[in-house]
């Protein structure tokens, strides 16, 4: 087993940066990131950049906005009222939020604007819209039993 294939677990020590070099997660001082590839357990185009790779092998890759985390929805952003929020909240700008569905989902909510009598909430992954870059390592690769 010397190269990363579909449905193998995989090991790899990463970290991800925008386009301007600030790095906005990285697994250094951390275990290496485990997963088993084609689950959908994370961006298409992180696990597409690590395939044929081999163990110990190093590079970085560069993932465009519609193969991570999509172009931004203006749908997803919002204007509520502040009669609505939880009356212990004062929102800010870059304040999270989570709003809860009657089904028990959560979703991540930005606070992106604050007006007088509401607020902007921005519903988007915060890294909707933008192109990312990885830098990766293979530090281990483990062969998944397929069953039919």
């Amino acid at each position: 087993m010397n190269q990363v294939k579909e449905n193998n677990t995989v090991k790899v020590n990463y970290t991800g940066k925008l386009s301007d070099g600030q790095i906005f997660d990285s697994s250094e001082g951390k275990e290496p990131l485990e997963f088993t590839l084609g689950q959908g357990q994370l961006i298409p185009g992180f696990e597409k950049g690590l395939i044929d790779m081999k163990l110990n092998e190093k590079k970085t890759i560069t993932i465009s906005k519609e193969e991570a985390y999509g172009e931004i929805n203006e749908d997803l952003k919002q204007e509520v009222k502040k009669t609505e929020l939880p009356q212990d909240i004062t929102p800010e700008v870059g304040m999270g939020l989570v709003s809860k569905s009657p089904d028990g989902q959560e979703t991540n909510l930005l606070v992106v604007e604050v007006k007088e009598e509401s607020i902007v909430i921005d519903g988007n992954h915060p890294l909707a819209g933008k192109d990312l870059i990885f830098d990766l390592e293979v530090v281990a690769i483990k062969e998944t039993e397929v069953t039919k």
